[in-house]
């Protein structure tokens, strides 16, 4: 079927169909987090070789989210307007630049603009993805869709550390990113052959229809309440990746290689837990409340941790089973955000709400890295936890506004 949209009336749709559109979009949504660590990784190197400052690589990472959340707000507009294929296939030519620009760096204005591209590319992911799957994947395997579109970006972030490890050790820091660039151009090449099975629908305009018409979704409580959502959740998932090995080492002396391993087993369990969250999905309704159970069961394993009773083991195996927790409202909550989307503002929505993400992203290491500073290690933890127990408010308020919409005649 190489048509924009699902007919309805044709039948149900092929196994193989689903799971190649599926695939695709996961290999995009895989690639959007490999972004995320084109830069920390190679932190270490920029301070030997140009002589920069903590602060100054933070920098780079707030400039990328802060290019990333205020571009995938604006690309949901794109979206609705062009379809996602356009802005799918610039997004990893985007990449392909940022790479290439990195192998070239030859200080911190460079690194800048590497950055903002890189930003600039991570940008469109999360309106596209869900536009092409809400359209083109079938209702009954949207679950399934939902978990394997989380279980994919989590394994871009575990690749990415591999991949910059292994290459710079052998041939340097400067051909990794020319290998990175290859990596993205044959991704590029393989969604470019693929597009028949990446079209979309798009939207009409309306020739009597004022500019304004294409902002009524912002006045939607519910749109704030998702964005309010993601902003939350993702904060403490920012103070996992950022904080959770330098907190394991304060309270429990564990060694940097244990407690980076417990960095990778929560990525590992997080995905293991949205492929099992695929699955609770597809079978229940209500997936507010089944975002809110496994987010309150992920703040109690953080609660637990910042008490230091478990110990160095205890807490680290407590960490991993948070990820798996976070993983299995995954699928969930991509299905609560469907059900409260407008069907005529898919793209806009999507970007708004994501943004969120970059939001928190942005947000938590300057808030919590505060408390770092001042040795507030357990506290750190029990902030992380409240922040998502404040999201699981948001969660709830997400499918009340949702039901309460739908009975609206």
């Amino acid at each position: 079927m190489n048509s924009a949209t699902l007919d309805p009336a044709a039948g149900p749709v092929p196994l193989q169909q689903d799971a190649a559109i599926i695939g695709l979009v996961g290999l995009a949504h895989a690639s959007s987090h490999f972004s995320h660590l084109l830069l920390p990784l190679l932190f270490p190197v920029f301070m030997t070789e140009f002589g920069l400052s903590y602060s100054q690589l933070g920098l780079l990472m707030t400039v990328f989210f802060v290019v990333s959340g205020a571009g995938q707000a604006l690309a949901g507009f794109a979206v609705d307007r062009l379809g996602a294929r356009p802005l799918l296939l610039a997004s990893m030519a985007i990449f392909v630049l940022a790479c290439a620009l990195a192998s070239l760096a030859n200080g911190y204005a460079a690194l800048l603009g590497v950055a903002v591209l890189a930003g600039l590319g991570n940008a469109a992911f999360h309106p596209v993805d869900f536009t092409i799957m809400n359209q083109r994947v079938s209702p009954l395997r949207l679950g399934h869709a939902f978990s394997v579109h989380g279980l994919t970006g989590n394994l871009g972030w575990a690749a990415a550390p591999l991949f910059f490890a292994s290459l710079s050790s052998l041939y340097g820091w400067r051909n990794a990113y020319l290998a990175a660039a290859a990596l993205y151009l044959a991704i590029l090449g393989l969604l470019y052959l693929q597009r028949d099975r990446l079209s979309t629908r798009v939207l009409q305009r309306q020739a009597d229809g004022a500019p304004e018409d294409r902002l009524a979704f912002m006045r939607l409580p519910v749109v704030w309440w998702c964005f309010a959502f993601f902003l939350l959740s993702t904060m403490t998932l920012a103070v996992v990746q950022s904080f959770s090995v330098s907190i394991l080492k304060a309270m429990h002396g564990v060694s940097f290689e244990a407690a980076t391993l417990t960095l990778t087993a929560y990525s590992l369990c997080g995905a293991a837990g949205m492929l099992v969250g695929g699955f609770v999905a597809a079978r229940l309704l209500n997936s507010d409340r089944v975002v809110a159970l496994a987010m309150t069961a992920a703040a109690f394993c953080l609660v637990l941790c910042s008490t230091g009773l478990l110990g160095g083991t205890g807490s680290m195996v407590l960490l991993a089973a948070t990820g798996f927790a976070v993983g299995l409202g995954g699928p969930s909550r991509d299905m609560m955000i469907k059900r409260a989307t407008p069907r005529e503002a898919t793209g806009r929505v999507y970007g708004l709400v994501y943004s969120g993400l970059d939001v928190g992203f942005a947000l938590s290491p300057l808030l919590f890295g505060l408390m770092m500073d001042r040795g507030w290690y357990a506290a750190t933890l029990l902030g992380a936890a409240l922040t998502l127990m404040l999201g699981v408010v948001a969660a709830l308020g997400v499918g009340k506004r949702t039901l309460a919409g739908a009975a609206k005649p």
